[in-house]
């Protein structure tokens, strides 16, 4: 792996986030271009909704459950990737144009390895991401979570909430920057 950092995702402000819970984002970069995104959650008092198993396709509407999400971009551009990965299995991958504008309508040949291992309080939910699947020279990224819980209630938490609603596709909110100018 060429690098790696571990980033806090805080939950937006207009919606309330269940207590103790936090998370937190390991991104590891390999030598072939792949990034390695590994999700922590700690969830001390059980009050997150995991999803059940599911089939490993590509599933849209992921967000409105439990779900990792990642949008990678190359800086000064309006293009983008969102990724969605499920830690019961299903996954989603939307490339878009400009801002909420989708460029193409179909799936990659994606079926990516996502994990999710329990361990008490703490979940880690692990997605890989080939090169291929990233825009050359990609650097710029927005990492995020969609928290349910088990009353029903969604908190989104992310790096960055430059909008007073949930946006995580705006792009003050791609607030990692990875690798050299």
């Amino acid at each position: 792996m060429v690098s790696s950092s571990v980033l806090t995702l805080v939950p937006h402000p207009a919606v309330p986030a269940p207590a103790g819970v936090s998370v937190t984002v390991t991104v590891r970069l390999a030598d072939d271009g792949a990034w390695q995104l590994d999700y922590r959650v700690e969830d001390p008092h059980g009050l997150i909704l995991w999803p059940a198993d599911a089939p490993r396709q590509a599933t849209d509407g992921l967000w409105q459950h439990t779900c990792c999400e990642a949008f990678v971009a190359v800086p000064d551009s309006e293009a983008y990737v969102e990724f969605n990965a499920s830690p019961a299995g299903p996954w989603a991958c939307y490339r878009f144009a400009a801002y909420r504008v989708r460029a193409d309508q179909g799936q990659p040949a994606w079926r990516p390895d996502i994990e999710c291992a329990h361990d008490g309080a703490v979940t880690t939910v692990s997605v890989p991401i080939p090169a291929v699947l990233l825009p050359p020279a990609a650097r710029q990224a927005a990492l995020s979570c969609v928290i349910e819980t088990h009353e029903g209630t969604r908190s989104y938490w992310a790096l960055a909430h430059p909008e007073p609603q949930p946006d995580f596709h705006h792009r003050d909110g791609f607030a990692l920057m990875l690798g050299k100018e």
